[in-house]
Formats: structure tokens, sequence, C-alpha cells
């Protein structure tokens, strides 16, 4: 039984993967996450539109912690010394003495202008609530205007998070065709550069492009985003998009915790590492999923199983050095693009790596397949089931 003391910050893909994995290798393991439940992102898309209750989004991490066996902490992190490995809470509680750290806090968002007048899906998981609400408004009312985007960030595109909004956009354009007023809405998918989506390949683009043409979506895509207003986006050349409600997914930041550090930084504030998730410089701590600065090609783009991969290659990694072995894995050989696309009455399987990219149609049977990953998400995690490699 190992003795060595590993500190993970953050209750995400990362983190909780991180925590289970290092838990299996008997090493004392504690995790901070300030919130007392792990999040399944990939199938909030749901809550908006009454197709989930927030709650079957959510794992009690209060079970993570009884399945897996780590120490749980519920706090929100205040201060980073990485330098002498220690980690002040926000409740004042300040933990030192652990042998390695893995920094896995996500990333904090861009925040453009008047962005408090839009809500977002990839924002805090209650914003999901909150859009449901601003839908369920909008439904009542009978007829409506609504916007749907994502932003950019210049300084690293590997933040840029697409995929949901266009999800929830056509989760919503299905709604409206169910209840019978489709016809009475404006839909809109708006963002900054001229190709949103570039990154999937070409082939993915013109299918999006017939998706888009097919079920009447308005597409504003090439002007910088100049400011939100409550009932409008407005753009560089102060042209603006009128709606009655604004979902927005701005790119992700560096988290502002790690940004007052002392770790190495990129120019966007994600921690800068190796392939080995090795924070550079710095024996002993790691940094992975969305806190962590990726390299490998332009179209690399940040994503749950990137992060669990990352947070497995760690385990072995500290295993490895820990019995003195020369072995390491690394997460670069392994950048993809890999994503179930629902579209609520079917969904795209889109796959990209350096040597193909392509888009599949899943009509009817995707969008079980997604519903299906959803539960098998929660068991995996909760080590129910067995975990498939790449799911």
């Amino acid at each position: 039984m190992s003795n060595k003391k590993v500190l993970i910050l953050g209750g995400g893909f990362a983190g909780v993967d991180a925590a289970s994995y290092l838990r299996k290798e008997k090493y004392d393991v504690t995790l901070v996450s300030d919130r007392d439940y792990f999040y399944i992102y990939p199938t909030s898309i749901w809550v908006p539109t009454g197709k989930a209750e927030f709650k079957d989004v959510c794992v009690d991490l209060k079970e993570l912690q009884q399945a897996h066996g780590f120490d749980l902490i519920i706090d929100a992190v205040e201060e980073i010394k990485a330098e002498i490995k220690s980690v002040k809470l926000k409740s004042g509680k300040v933990l030192e003495g652990f042998d390695y750290l893995i920094l896995a806090m996500g990333a904090s968002k861009m925040k453009p202008k008047g962005v408090e007048n839009t809500l977002s899906i990839c924002g805090d998981p209650e914003q999901s609530i909150a859009i449901r609400d601003a839908l369920d408004a909008l439904v009542k009312k009978g007829s409506g205007k609504i916007a749907f985007g994502f932003g950019g960030n210049p300084k690293d595109n590997s933040a840029v998070r697409g995929g949901p909004g266009f999800e929830l956009l056509f989760n919503v354009h299905h709604m409206l065709k169910q209840k019978g007023i489709r016809d009475n809405f404006e839909l809109t998918m708006f963002a900054p550069m001229p190709k949103p989506g570039a990154r999937m390949g070409e082939k993915s683009l013109a299918m999006m492009d017939k998706m888009f043409k097919r079920s009447n979506i308005e597409k504003h895509f090439g002007k910088k985003i100049k400011n939100f207003e409550k009932d409008a986006v407005v753009f560089e050349d102060d042209t603006q998009l009128e709606s009655d409600f604004i979902m927005f997914i701005p790119a992700g930041d560096g988290h502002e915790v790690i940004k007052s550090s002392d770790l190495p930084l990129n120019e966007a504030g994600f921690v800068k590492i190796n392939d080995y998730c090795e924070v550079d410089g710095m024996e002993g701590i790691y940094a992975i999923g969305d806190t962590a600065a990726l390299d490998g090609p332009d179209w690399k783009a940040k994503q749950g199983h990137l992060a669990e991969l990352m947070a497995k290659n760690t385990a072995f990694n500290i295993v490895a050095k820990e019995a003195g072995l020369k072995d390491r894995k690394g997460y670069q050989e392994h950048i993809n693009i890999l994503c179930v696309m629902d579209t609520a009455d079917g969904a795209g399987f889109v796959f990209r790596d350096d040597k193909k990219a392509f888009m599949i149609p899943m009509p009817i049977f995707g969008h079980w397949l997604k519903r299906g990953w959803g539960k098998y998400c929660r068991l995996s995690k909760l080590g129910k089931m067995p975990r498939i490699p790449g799911m």
C-alpha cells in the first residue's frame, strides 16, 4: 500500500478519473471540488428542452467518494503556491504535505462586454435550468427570436466550445417542431469566425450546412462580437442581431486562481505541461483537462475524453515514477476530435485525427446512442460497470 499523498484540485472529468485511477493503485488521494456533484456536461443539452431533469446529469461526489475511497473536500481553491506545494481554500484551510499535486480545475470563461445578458449551456450548471425557463417563457408566448452562439479565444483556439451550442440549437428546433410552433420562431446561429466548426473538417462543415438549410436555421458568421445587449448581439460594425433570448458559450480562459499563482502559463493563462502532463519545471505537479495548455495540431480541441485520457496517463506516470520505471504515457499522440452531435431526432458522429476527418449521420439511433452513453458515464464513474477505452 502506497503511503504517497496526492492532492487533486477539481471534480470534473479529469479530476474524478485521476482520483479513481490512483485509488486503484492504493494512493492516499484527496479531491477538492467547489461543488458537491460531478456534472455530465455532454448530456446537459437535454435539460433546457425538458428531456432530462437537472438531477439526471449530476452524480453526487459523496457517492463517487464511497465507490473509490478518496477523501473529499467541498470547498473552493483560493490560492496555489506551487513551488512549495501549498494550497489555500476559501474556508481558510491550508493543504500541505502532499507528494503530488494534480491540477484539474477546468477553465474560466472569456468575459465579453454585456455577457451577463446571455446564458451558457457550458457555464455554471444551474444555467441549464435558467435556459429551460427562458425557453418555456417563449414557448408560452408562442413566438420569438432565439440566437445561439459561441466565441473564440485569439490566444488559444483549443479553448473554443461550439459543439454543445450546435446540439442545443438542433434540440430546440426539434422541440418547437414537436409543439407545432417552429414556424413562429426565428433561430439563428452566430459566431465570430468565418467557418465555425472548421476544426471538424470540410466534409463535416458541408454536412452541417445542409442541416442548417433543412432546418431553416439562419447563420451569422464571420463578424467579431462587440457586446451583448438584453435583446441583441452587437457586432464590430455596429450591426445587430435582435433576439428575445441569447444562448452564448464564451471561449475558455485560464482559471483566475491559476493565473494569480506561480505556475508557468501560456499566453491565455493555461498551465504549460510536457507530453506526460508534468508541469514545466515543477517536480510532482501535473495539469490535466481544460486547465492545461495543449500542444498539437491547429485543430486540437479540449474535450472530456481527452481530459479522461490525461487523467489515466497521469496516474500511470506517477505509479511508474514511484516504481523507478522509465515508462511514460503521453497525450499528444491521442489528440483527436470525437463527438456524437445530438439533434434530438438523431445525431452525427464526428471524428477527426491527423489522417482523416468525417461526419456520419445517425438518424434516430444516434440520439439513443448518446442517451445510452449518459447512463454509461454515470455507472462507469461509480464503478458499477466496466470502463470502455475511449468512452
